[in-house]
């Protein structure tokens, strides 16, 4: 009688077998060259899944990676469109220069689901729960990748790292020699510039980029208002940001960046004269971290920023005797203190733990009924450990607790275990919790308006009775990552199921926040890699959403997801210097919560022809875009008609 361990090893050995026979297939020379270390190259490392440096297939949760390719061949020019290449994900422009962006429902103007990091620093909005997208002092050249973890990561980044993380890598000063231009100019108004130096001496390196940005999105149609009700649409946005890398030893080095916006905004709409006709916008942020590594696994990061967010906007409107003022000022800022240490215990486990205190604040005497600044203090401390049990298995567990300073402690844990079935594919299961907590206006929010005597005349929203709870999900997710070497083909797909409680909504009028009831979100994300030839890379995403919401909860609710979402983005390399890339964006009917509306099924096309060549030691770079290629559709609301348009870049490095 065959021994258990003996039928163990020979499964294995077997399906080590199955796994060479694509590269049989594809030829016998292949087969004969390939070995286990060939499944992993190319495999893309990440580090936000649980912030120690794996692979894909090692990762606890589902990452998502956008490289710098994919956002060349995209052809996007502002950050939130390139989340159209990540599977269950939702983009739109509302207006006012603000996008929303959703992951498996609950989707509205806010982007409040979800925690975004830009070099580790949060710029998730504790103020109203928004991602100020169109404030970030970043320019799309200086991204290296973007780290989308899909599903919640509490265990990891805390608080609001609720449905997924966005986690922007930007380049450090190394990737940036020399000087750089590019500059866009097509139809919608839309303008770009951005100036570019990199440079050093010694263990010294920096850069500079200033970038100047102007938008005007949709037509100005409203069906539902007859007339043409006028958006003021226009934006001019001017943003620099610098960084800088020094090493001060083999072990030591320290990186510290810097940014400032401005912002020069129209806004509103003609038909509502309490709208702010114009939006001035500031934004500033310094960082400094300080990393010493002691060995490939063993290093500490010190990690310190404070970042500023101001808005001037003000209306008035004359009704009879009165007039109403609208001053939306908007003040807010964050300070923040992070310790993290990477540690490895042995030749099978490997640890990251640390700690934050932040500090963050808003002043709005229009939405808060107040000229006083409100402010919280949040500390939290975090483990996460990687224990390799068996060459085929990997079990990971982490915590985050966490102290907020409207909802008190509570504690965020994960448990995931990976098994190798060969190697390069790989089943995963995860069971995690995650919360939400509530933003100042969700707690605090008074939006009242006065007279310019004094008198007050309505109120909109007005504070939660009692404190509220947080937001909290329980997530359940079974994945397949693959890693088809021979055919260049990666692939990650995975079952999931969510379970919402203490669900956050605006009730009555006026509105009041209140911790309502539950829902649940099952379904399906898959995301392919394919580069079958050099020339030829695909990248293709499919997410099948279903919500389960009781009226009570939310009537649009089970409608705030499309049931399918899909998206392909491929390029061909046509050589001298020619690449062609071809987009298509497919996305189902949706109801957007709060003042968005329900928006149509529509299928999206955009295209890229771009050529690269050299000319007295300058890279030139000539792209000519076309997005939309097809009919008109609906972004977020009726009247934003994405229509299709055209620009042209040109781009000189040297």
């Amino acid at each position: 009688m065959t021994s258990k361990p003996i039928q163990l090893h020979a499964r294995r050995i077997a399906l080590r077998y199955l796994a060479l026979l694509p590269a049989l297939v594809w030829g016998g020379q292949a087969g004969a060259e390939m070995s286990e270390a060939d499944y992993f190259e190319d495999v893309p490392i990440v580090l936000s899944a649980s912030r120690l440096s794996q692979s894909l297939n090692d990762a606890p949760a589902s990452v998502t990676v956008i490289d710098q390719d994919m956002i060349r061949a995209s052809g996007f020019r502002d950050i939130p469109d390139l989340l159209r290449l990540v599977p269950g994900f939702s983009v739109a422009y509302t207006r006012d220069n603000t996008w929303a962006v959703g992951y498996h429902g609950a989707a509205d103007a806010f982007s409040r689901r979800f925690q975004v990091l830009v070099d580790g620093r949060s710029i998730y909005s504790a103020a109203f729960g928004a991602v100020l997208w169109a404030e970030l002092p970043l320019s799309i050249d200086d991204i290296e990748r973007i780290e989308v973890v899909r599903g919640p990561n509490a265990a990891t980044f805390g608080a609001n790292a609720f449905f997924a993380v966005i986690n922007i890598i930007s380049k450090d000063a190394t990737q940036t020699p020399g000087a750089f231009v590019s500059q866009q100019l097509g139809e919608q108004g839309m303008a770009g510039t951005t100036l570019r130096y990199g440079g050093g001496q010694g263990d010294l390196r920096y850069r500079l980029t200033f970038s100047s940005q102007a938008r005007d999105r949709f037509e100005r149609d409203d069906p539902r208002s007859g007339p043409i009700d006028k958006l003021f649409e226009q934006t001019q946005t001017y943003f620099v940001n610098g960084r800088m890398d020094y090493r001060l030893s083999v072990r030591d080095e320290v990186t510290a960046q810097f940014g400032l916006t401005q912002g020069d905004w129209q806004a509103g709409r003609l038909s509502s004269l309490l709208e702010p006709r114009q939006q001035d916008v500031q934004l500033g942020y310094a960082q400094i971290k300080f990393k010493r590594v002691s060995g490939p696994d063993d290093e500490w990061m010190l990690h310190f920023y404070h970042s500023r967010n101001q808005q001037d906007a003000s209306a008035s409107q004359t009704i009879g005797p009165f007039t109403i003022t609208g001053d939306s000022d908007i003040m807010q800022t964050r300070t923040s203190l992070e310790f993290q240490a990477n540690n490895r215990l042995n030749t099978v486990l490997r640890t990251v733990w640390g700690a934050e205190i932040r500090e963050e604040t808003m002043t709005s005497p229009l939405f808060m009924n107040t000229p006083e600044k409100l402010h919280g203090m949040l500390s939290r401390a975090y483990a996460n450990l990687e224990w390799r049990a068996h060459p085929d298995w990997l079990l990971q567990g982490g915590a985050m607790i966490e102290n907020h300073y409207f909802t008190g402690t509570h504690i965020s844990p994960r448990i995931a275990v990976n098994y190798e079935l060969t190697p390069g594919h790989t089943l995963r299961f995860n069971l995690s919790q995650a919360y939400r907590t509530p933003t100042f206006f969700e707690q605090n929010g008074n939006l009242t308006y006065y007279s310019t005597t004094g008198v007050k005349l309505a109120t909109t929203t007005v504070p939660a009775n009692d404190g509220l709870a947080p937001e909290r999900v329980l997530s359940r997710e079974i994945a397949y990552i693959g890693q088809f070497q021979p055919w260049q083909l990666q692939w990650d797909a995975k079952l999931f199921r969510d379970k919402v409680d203490d669900y956050l909504s605006a009730q009555g009028k006026p509105a009041q926040f209140k911790n309502v009831g539950s829902f649940q979100v099952q379904g399906a994300d898959v995301h392919l890699n394919w580069q079958p030839t050099p020339a030829l890379r695909l990248s293709a995403q499919y997410a099948r959403v279903y919500i389960e919401a009781a009226n009570s909860v939310d009537n649009d609710l089970h409608e705030s997801a499309p049931e399918n979402n899909f998206s392909l983005l491929g390029s061909y390399d046509l050589s001298q210097g020619w690449q062609a890339s071809v987009g298509v964006y497919r996305s189902g009917r949706m109801k957007w919560l709060s003042d968005g509306d329900i928006t149509q099924a529509y299928t999206r096309w955009d295209a890229r022809l771009a050529r690269r060549w050299k000319w007295q030691g300058r890279e030139i770079e000539a792209a000519l875009v076309g997005q939309n290629l097809g009919e008109d559709y609906q972004e977020f609301r009726v009247e934003n008609r994405f229509s299709q348009r055209v620009y042209g870049s040109l781009s000189l490095a040297w």
